[in-house]
C-alpha cells in the first residue's frame, strides 16, 4: 500500500494537482484503501487542523505582512543607497550592493520571492541604466534573492522546527553565518565577473556622484530606520526580550511606523490593499501547511521515516556518502516542490538518517534550507526565476543559464555548511 501511495502523490504532481490538494488527497487514501488502516478521515482533518494550531505558526504571516509593509513603502531602497553612497565607485560595488541589500531585506521579509520582488524592482533598471548586462543583473538579483530564507528571521527555519521540533531561535541564530557566506562569496564572483566583463565607469560614477552630493547624515538617516530593522527584530529574540512570535508583531508595527510616519512612503488608503496581498499570499501556505501535517503523520504511521532511515543506514555506511545522496534528494525535490510542502514531508523522513550519523538537528535544518534556497533559482518549479523574469520580461531560460554560475557558487557553499558543521553551529 506504501508504494502505491507514493505512486499515486508523484502522479498527481506530474498532472499539475495544485500542491496542497495533492498532500491533501495522498493523506486520505490509507483509510480509503484498506478498513483495516487504524486512522480515519476524521482524525486526518482534526491533524490538519491541530497541526496548524500552534502559536510559532503565527509569525509566518506576521513577517510576510511585515516584509510586504516594507516592500510597499520602498525600504530597499533606502537599504541600497546606503550601500551605493560607501561601495558603489568601486570594482563591483553596485552589483555587491544589490546582494547586501538582499541580505538586509532577506533578514526583513524573511521570503525569498518577497526579496526578489522588492530589490529587484528597484535594482534592475537602476544597474540596467548604469550599463550593466540585462542578464547578468537579472540573474544576480534572483540568486541573492534566495539570501532571504538563510538569513534570519526565515520562513523555512520557522516550518522545520515545527516539523523537527528545534528551537527556532537556535536556527534563527545558525543561519546568520551561513548567510553572511554565501553574500561573501556571491560578492567574490561579481567581482570576478565585473573585472573580466568590465564596468561603465562613467555611467556609474555619475549616479553614484548624485547619492554622494546629499550629505552622508541626510543619506546615513533616510537608511537608519531601515538598518535599524533587523537589529530590533533579532535583537529582541536573541536577548530574550520576545519570543520569534512576539518579534514579528513587533516587525509589523515597527514597518507600519516607519512607512507611514517616518518615511512617509506610504498613505492609509494603501493598507486594505496591503492586507489583502498578505492574506492572499499566507492562505496557500497555510493550507499547504495544514495537509502536509497530516500528510506527515501518515508517514508516521506508514513507518516510511523509519524504513527509508533504515535502508540509508544499511545501503551507506560512510556518513559523507550519506550527506551526499541526502543534499542529491534535497536539490532534486528543491527543483520540482514548493519549499513548504518539501520541509513538512521530508524532515521527518530524512532527519532520523542523519541523525544515526551524528548530524546534529539545527545543521540539517541549515542544509535543508539552502538545498531549498538553491531550488529558488532552478528550472522547472524556481520560484525567484519567475518572478524575476516577471519583472525584467527576460525569459526564465535566459535567467538560469546565467545564473548557472552563481548556482555553482551556492553549491560549494553548501559543500561547506555540509561538511563543517562550524559555520551553522558557532554562534550556539
Amino acid at each position: 500500500m506504501t508504494a502505491l501511495i507514493m505512486v499515486i502523490f508523484v502522479i498527481l504532481l506530474m498532472i499539475a494537482v495544485p500542491i496542497g490538494i495533492a498532500v491533501g488527497i495522498t493523506a486520505m487514501l490509507p483509510s480509503l484503501l484498506t478498513e483495516s488502516f487504524t486512522v480515519s478521515g476524521v482524525y486526518i482533518t482534526r491533524s490538519m487542523l491541530g497541526g496548524i494550531n500552534q502559536t510559532t505558526l503565527l509569525a509566518i504571516p506576521l513577517f510576510v505582512l511585515s516584509g510586504i509593509i516594507m516592500a510597499r513603502g520602498g525600504v530597499s531602497k533606502k537599504i541600497f543607497d546606503v550601500f551605493s553612497y560607501f561601495i558603489g565607485n568601486l570594482t563591483a560595488g553596485i552589483p555587491c550592493a544589490v546582494i547586501a541589500t538582499c541580505l538586509f531585506f532577506g533578514a526583513i521579509s524573511g521570503s525569498a520571492p518577497a526579496t526578489v520582488a522588492a530589490v529587484g524592482s528597484m535594482t534592475i533598471p537602476v544597474m540596467l541604466e548604469m550599463g550593466y548586462d540585462k542578464k547578468f543583473t537579472v540573474a544576480l538579483v534572483a540568486v541573492s534573492g534566495g539570501l532571504g530564507v538563510i538569513i534570519p528571521p526565515s520562513i523555512p527555519f520557522i516550518l522545520y522546527a515545527q516539523a523537527a521540533g528545534a528551537s527556532v531561535s537556535d536556527l534563527f541564530l545558525a543561519g546568520v553565518i551561513p548567510g553572511l557566506t554565501v553574500g561573501a562569496i556571491l560578492m567574490g564572483y561579481s567581482i570576478f565577473y565585473c573585472k573580466r566583463h568590465g564596468e561603465d565607469k562613467e555611467s556609474i560614477h555619475r549616479i553614484v556622484d548624485e547619492l554622494h552630493k546629499q550629505s552622508f547624515g541626510k543619506v546615513f538617516f533616510n537608511s537608519i530606520w531601515a538598518l535599524l530593522t533587523p537589529v530590533i527584530i533579532l535583537g529582541c529574540i536573541y536577548s530574550g526580550i520576545t519570543s520569534p512570535t512576539e518579534a514579528a508583531a513587533i516587525s509589523v508595527a515597527y514597518s507600519l511606523i516607519i512607512s507611514l510616519f517616518v518615511y512617509r512612503t506610504l498613505k492609509f488608503n494603501e493598507l486594505w490593499a496591503i492586507f489583502v496581498e498578505a492574506t492572499r499570499t499566507y492562505t496557500p501556505i497555510l493550507f499547504i501547511l495544514a495537509a502536509s501535517v497530516a500528510f506527515s503523520r501518515i508517514l508516521t504511521l506508514l513507518q516510511i521515516p523509519q524504513t527509508v532511515s533504515v535502508w540509508i543506514t544499511t545501503s551507506f555506511t560512510s556518513k559523507v556518502a550519506v550527506l551526499l545522496i541526502v543534499n542529491v534528494i534535497l536539490l532534486i525535490v528543491g527543483m520540482i516542490m514548493d519549499t513548504t510542502p518539501a520541509i513538512m514531508i521530508l524532515t521527518p523522513i530524512l532527519l532520523p538518517a542523519v541523525q544515526a550519523f551524528g548530524v546534529n538537528p539545527i545543521q540539517f535544518g541549515i542544509i535543508m534550507v539552502v538545498n531549498l534556497a538553491i531550488g529558488f533559482v532552478t528550472p522547472p518549479i524556481g520560484v525567484n526565476l519567475f518572478v524575476a523574469s516577471s519583472l525584467s520580461k527576460v525569459p526564465v531560460v535566459d535567467i538560469a543559464q546565467k545564473a548557472m554560475p552563481m548556482i555553482i557558487m551556492f553549491l560549494i557553499a553548501l559543500l561547506l555548511f555540509t561538511f563543517v558543521p562550524w559555520f551553522s553551529l558557532v554562534l550556539l
